[in-house]
């Protein structure tokens, strides 16, 4: 997908990724709704060829990038590097300054889907790393209510809430979860 309100550039850019093997799938002149378009559409990338990129611009790949991610190429002729880092965490995967000749146009776009294929795996990395922490706090809180309400040692603690969630064949974090709900509902 081509994004682009000028006609006279549009239309190299197009006809280049034409004869390097791309499909087009759509052509928009604006951002406006980059989210809902690129759910409709499904464009393997999006390729934003503009002037200097716009705060709405940014925003809407910003949203874009956190609802229905994919790599996003802007092709611009602002340097600034202010917009570059604010384009970069919008979710821009390659910025490219100036006019990019045709045999440079596929490294520009494999770049960017390598550049966000890694983001992606190292977010999901984050993600299950917050979540195992997130269940380790969990897990030590249920040993706190065991150790307080059966005078026992944390390794005890463990024991015990280890062997109740293999009986009851559930992952140790949902029965300490469980077990913490149980104990405010007992205390209110």
């Amino acid at each position: 997908m081509i994004i682009d309100n000028d006609l006279k550039r549009i239309k190299p850019l197009k006809q280049s990724l034409i004869d390097n093997g791309f499909e087009v799938v759509a052509h928009l002149e604006n951002t406006v709704n980059l989210e809902a378009k690129c759910c409709e559409i499904k464009p393997d990338i999006v390729i934003i060829d503009t002037e200097s990129p716009s705060r709405d611009t940014l925003e809407n790949i910003c949203v874009m990038s956190m609802n229905d991610s994919r790599p996003v190429v802007m092709f611009t002729h602002d340097g600034d590097k202010e917009k570059i880092k604010i384009a970069t965490q919008a979710g821009v995967s390659a910025y490219v300054v100036g006019d990019i000749p045709s045999e440079r146009l596929i490294p520009v776009i494999d770049a960017a889907i390598a550049r966000f294929e890694e983001f992606n795996h190292l977010r999901a990395e984050l993600n299950m790393a917050n979540l195992k922490l997130d269940e380790r706090k969990v897990i030590e809180r249920a040993k706190g209510l065991m150790m307080r309400q059966r005078q026992i040692d944390e390794e005890e603690a463990y024991t015990l809430l280890r062997n109740m969630a293999m009986k009851k064949n559930m992952k140790l974090a949902d029965l300490s979860h469980q077990l913490i709900e149980a104990a405010k509902m007992l205390i209110v």
